[in-house]
């Protein structure tokens, strides 16, 4: 990639001396007609006066007038003006050239004032990254149907608690490639979680004849916007700390048998209690401790009858799984996630007479149990949970 192609991903202008072609100011004007087009694209009509309106249509109103009154601007236009925008007389002046002061006048005409003292700054059109702000915020509309997508908003969030789904940044001198950016990705965008909902047909663009695309970007704070893939592109590159977010593969995090070569990072055991408490002892086949530990599960509970964590009493262990280069705390917190509305609800004093409420027992079978780390073994188990109705394993 080229320094030019370079700036103008990041989205900064480069004007350079041309000896043929079209000159700077040229280019401004095709600029600023391009915005105007991409209004039309998406509402469906020219942009208007009128104080009720938004204000970046009334800023584009104004300058299609001015546009329409400019014969060198017509002139240079003409071939790019697909829909017949130019064709159409100028409206009567709302706006007063001659009540403006510099500054007002450049605003209206879509051209930035720095300092009128400051010889070495150069008057120019708004940045790429000014455009794409304000297109933003223009676009911004409340989403009428964000409970249909709220699930998967939860997934991702809840995902990136338990370390089953990962934030992937981007290089910072990285390509961020058109085709990459899809219908049903996630991203973190300025912040704010953001879902490829809906990408429609490949398209041209009007003066470059590159591909493009329509998407419809849903924000996790309820709200949505129409924009383009390249707008959608670019945004990503002016963000100091983009992220994609993807579903990691979780197949990898466990196996039945002990290889040469593996490093063991904990094992996942099984309990049962051998408590001869009336509120344990009938449903003894049921009630099972589930944990993860880095060391000798031996070692962990052989004080179990002066621990509460252990309901006071000796423990037997039923089954144990071992786990491989992974993150033992957030493979426990995803264990019980699942089984979270089977927990055991039972208080008991310790042995210093404080209540205590042990958060690793669950009323589950233990084939459930076992399925459910079969079902991490193939991946699957990002879409199930335990249905305490049925005794199974269900997708959510």
């Amino acid at each position: 990639m080229s320094d030019d192609d370079l700036l103008e991903q990041l989205g900064i202008s480069v004007e350079v001396e041309v000896t043929g072609g079209r000159t700077p100011q040229e280019e401004r004007i095709i600029a600023g007609f391009e915005e105007i087009q991409r209004f039309v694209e998406q509402h469906g009509h020219a942009p208007r006066h009128g104080e009720g309106l938004d204000i970046f249509e009334r800023l584009y109103a104004v300058r299609l007038d001015q546009l329409r009154r400019n014969t060198a601007a017509l002139a240079l236009l003409a071939p790019l003006d697909t829909e017949g925008l130019l064709a159409e007389p100028a409206a009567e002046a709302v706006v007063n050239p001659d009540q403006l002061d510099d500054d007002d006048l450049l605003a209206e005409l879509g051209v930035e004032a720095q300092g009128d003292d400051d010889i070495r700054v150069l008057r120019h059109v708004r940045s790429a990254a000014e455009k794409a702000a304000a297109e933003q915020i223009a676009d911004r509309t409340p989403c009428v149907d964000f409970d249909t997508f709220k699930p998967l908003f939860d997934e991702a969030k809840a995902g990136l608690k338990d370390g089953t789904w990962e934030a992937l940044p981007f290089a910072h001198d990285a390509e961020i490639k058109l085709e990459s950016i899809q219908q049903g990705d996630f991203y973190i965008l300025n912040g704010q979680i953001a879902y490829i909902a809906d990408m429609g047909e490949e398209i041209k663009t009007s003066v470059t004849d590159r591909p493009d695309a329509r998407l419809r970007v849903i924000y996790d704070n309820e709200t949505e916007s129409d924009l383009l893939q390249r707008s959608f592109q670019k945004a990503l590159y002016r963000d100091d700390a983009p992220r994609r977010l993807r579903k990691k593969d979780v197949g990898s995090l466990f196996s039945g048998e002990w290889q040469d070569d593996d490093v063991q990072s904990g094992t996942i055991y099984v309990l049962r209690s051998l408590s001869d408490d009336p509120r344990i002892a009938p449903y003894r086949q049921v009630i099972h401790k589930i944990g993860v530990t880095g060391g000798k599960v031996e070692t962990r509970i052989a004080d179990a009858e002066n621990d509460a964590t252990y309901l006071l009493g000796k423990v037997e262990v039923v089954t144990t799984y071992k786990l491989a280069g992974v993150d033992r705390t957030k493979v426990e917190y995803l264990i019980h996630k699942i089984f979270a509305n089977a927990q055991l609800d039972l208080e008991i004093p310790d042995r210093f007479g404080k209540p205590v409420r042990p958060r690793e027992w669950f009323l589950v079978p233990l084939p459930i149990i076992d399925e459910a780390v079969q079902s991490i073994l193939d991946g699957t188990i990002l879409n199930k949970v335990y249905d305490r109705e049925t005794g199974k394993l269900v997708s959510r």
